[in-house]
């Protein structure tokens, strides 16, 4: 009976990676790309190696696609990698090399290379985003004519007893240019903000109502599914895109410190991006707020997220507050 459970277990995944049912698959498509025998053959050996009830936990990650990530899966590292193996099998199927791959914070078993085991749990793993995907842009915004909310004025910026309180950050919720809701302080290492998510807590942002919403807002509501992670680690802030749409992301640190230029860079769905340098941002410290902010306040300490929609010269929406829904954090000093 065990070796029965188990291999109805490993049935599963491997039908959960086809598509089930005619479903979407694993991997994000209607249609993965097949196998081939080399991956196929050494997969096989990775999940042969694994116990009942680590088989149980990555079977719910795939199934759910990264919605119930689960705990890690530990696996001996013997032959190729075996988290890059069970990345390529079950979610990026192009995958080359386990430098591509970056541990999510929560997870426990990525450990060094020189630890004998190592989690092959494919949802505690992001893509690292590389260079592409940025867009130069000078940002001209009348910020002066956003909405706060009455009473919400003394949230809008982080006090020097900041730290004290056990916070590293504050995340508000904007729908073009007014905010909905309070600030969500966030005190934990990582933060899941989302429109629905199973399993888990955080910043839902499905809970937040506003009278007179606009179509394009509700439409892109719709879109923020499992949404982001924000994660405080040791070289900066990360933002993890969980979502199966882009996201967008302005920070004074994408660029370089010299020129000074606003870069907005495009995260696709399971990728990572740090979006604040701790060491670029002591560099701009010392530096003159940028003349294209004149109009406008200017936080060095401040990242904006939009939500599938983009802005910039490449778009129709030149500033973030013609995005439909944007986040806005206001990191510690």
């Amino acid at each position: 009976m065990f070796r029965s459970r188990r291999s109805g277990l490993v049935r599963r995944l491997w039908r959960s990676r086809a598509g089930g049912d005619g479903g979407v698959s694993c991997c994000g498509m209607s249609e993965p790309p097949a196998v081939s025998p080399e991956l196929r053959s050494a997969a096989s050996a990775v999940l042969k190696r694994l116990k009942e009830p680590a088989l149980g936990a990555l079977l719910e990650a795939v199934e759910s696609r990264g919605a119930a990530a689960g705990g890690c899966v530990l696996v001996s590292r013997l032959g190729p990698p075996p988290h890059l193996l069970l990345c390529r099998l079950f979610r990026w199927p192009e995958l080359q090399h386990p430098g591509q791959l970056k541990a999510l914070s929560g997870c426990q078993g990525a450990g060094g290379a020189d630890s004998n085991t190592v989690c092959c749990n494919p949802y505690h793993y992001s893509r690292v985003c590389g260079p592409d995907f940025s867009d130069s842009y000078t940002e001209m915004d009348a910020s002066c004519s956003l909405r706060i909310p009455v009473g919400d004025v003394s949230d809008t910026s982080m006090s020097p007893d900041t730290n004290k309180q056990g916070r590293w950050c504050s995340v508000a919720y904007w729908e073009h240019r007014t905010r909905v809701g309070r600030l969500y302080a966030v005190c934990q290492p990582s933060v899941s903000i989302f429109y629905d998510l199973p399993q888990g807590s955080g910043f839902c942002l499905g809970q937040l109502n506003l009278e007179n919403r606009s179509e394009a807002a509700a439409r892109t509501r719709g879109k923020i599914g499992l949404g982001i992670v924000l994660s405080r680690e040791l070289d900066g802030v990360w933002a993890y895109n969980r979502s199966d749409h882009p996201i967008f992301v302005n920070s004074p640190t994408l660029d370089s410190p010299a020129c000074r230029p606003l870069v907005v860079r495009k995260v696709m769905p399971g990728y990572s991006l740090n979006v604040f340098d701790y060491k670029k941002s002591c560099i701009l410290r010392h530096l003159p707020a940028p003349t294209e902010y004149a109009d406008g306040p200017y936080d060095p300490h401040s990242v904006r997220i939009s939500f599938a929609k983009g802005w910039g010269p490449c778009y129709s929406r030149q500033m973030i507050t013609s995005c439909p829904c944007w986040l806005e954090v206001l990191l510690g000093r």
